[in-house]
């Protein structure tokens, strides 16, 4: 055996390794998010300052306006974010390797 780990630890390096990167992609994926929220809020305050500039602001107006700039930048980067965080996590490898072997069988 030749001094080395037998050949049913070698597939545990490979799911220890796909937890770690796992982990490490959801921490990045939390502290993107964080910065996502951050850079929102200060685009809603710019569109309020902006209009608050331009003219007379409405209850209506502002809350119409926070909700449409929050959101609405909130939904575009998280959405691109999540896109990343499944290349990053081993998702799409993953998901990859499953239909290949499904191919492969018929």
């Amino acid at each position: 055996m030749g001094g080395g780990r037998p050949s049913f630890w070698a597939g545990r390096d490979y799911v220890g390794a796909m937890a770690s990167e796992r982990q490490q992609a959801v921490a990045e994926f939390r502290r993107i998010l964080i910065w996502i929220a951050a850079i929102a809020v200060v685009m809603a305050a710019g569109a309020i300052a902006y209009l608050a500039l331009t003219g007379e602001l409405y209850l209506h107006l502002v809350v119409a306006t926070l909700g449409g700039v929050f959101l609405s930048v909130l939904l575009g980067c998280g959405l691109f974010a999540l896109s990343f965080f499944s290349d990053k996590s081993g998702h799409d490898q993953s998901i990859d390797d499953a239909t290949r072997t499904e191919r492969e069988h018929h």
